[in-house]
């Protein structure tokens, strides 16, 4: 798996800029992914929680909430896709090519794809390994909002991702990230110079259709 960053993207006054495919116009939409659990073994919890998507025109609003995080600790969240289109899947055990027990970051590749788009402060600036993400409380409890203008993302995707619509049906939400202090088997791999507690998924979702 490979981070897609852009050096420069449109910034957008009072909102924050996120996408979604440039045919849902119309009507408000609603799509959701429900958290489950990854590496119980390492963040010796079950993280869960609900990521809520609402487009109405131009405005895509972000609703994020976890549960069971590890505390005190900040947390990556993206969601992952294929380059190609094809529809991602939450990693699983089976996908723990090194059988070490863990499912590490590199590891989802086969069933989720590349990271696309980061649930940062600035979601449009597609900026994944410089974000800021947002930080769990002393209860491992955290809620994340955005209202983003699909226009800007769009912009920032096609960029980043050439001949590519977002299409967030067909991506999955991951929740990454246990504390520094956890000392992790060195089979754990990351990305690049980047801490493998921090890339560390401990949560995943499948964005659906919600029902009305």
């Amino acid at each position: 798996m490979h981070f897609h960053t852009l050096g420069t993207a449109a910034a957008l006054a009072g909102a924050v800029a996120l996408t979604m495919p440039a045919a849902a116009q119309a009507a408000t939409t609603h799509d959701v992914a429900h958290l489950h659990p990854l590496n119980t073994s390492v963040t010796h919890a079950k993280t869960t929680g609900e990521a809520k998507f609402a487009l109405d025109g131009d405005a895509l609003k972000i609703d994020i909430r976890v549960h069971g995080a590890p505390a005190d600790t900040e947390h990556w969240q993206h969601f992952h896709g294929f380059i190609d289109g094809k529809a991602a899947t939450c990693a699983t055990m089976a996908d723990d090519a090194n059988k070490d027990g863990i499912i590490d970051v590199t590891e989802t590749d086969r069933a989720s794809g590349t990271t696309m788009v980061p649930f940062t402060t600035d979601p449009a600036g597609m900026d994944v390994p410089h974000g800021t993400y947002p930080k769990a409380d002393a209860k491992g409890d955290y809620h994340y909002t955005a209202t983003v203008s699909v226009k800007a993302l769009d912009a920032a995707f096609a960029k980043a991702f050439p001949g590519q619509k977002l299409d967030l049906t067909k991506r999955v939400v991951y929740i990454h990230g246990v504390p520094a202090s956890e000392k992790l088997p060195a089979t754990v791999a990351s990305l690049g110079p980047i801490p493998a507690n921090v890339t560390l998924p401990i949560a995943c979702g499948k964005i659906k259709a919600a029902k009305r």
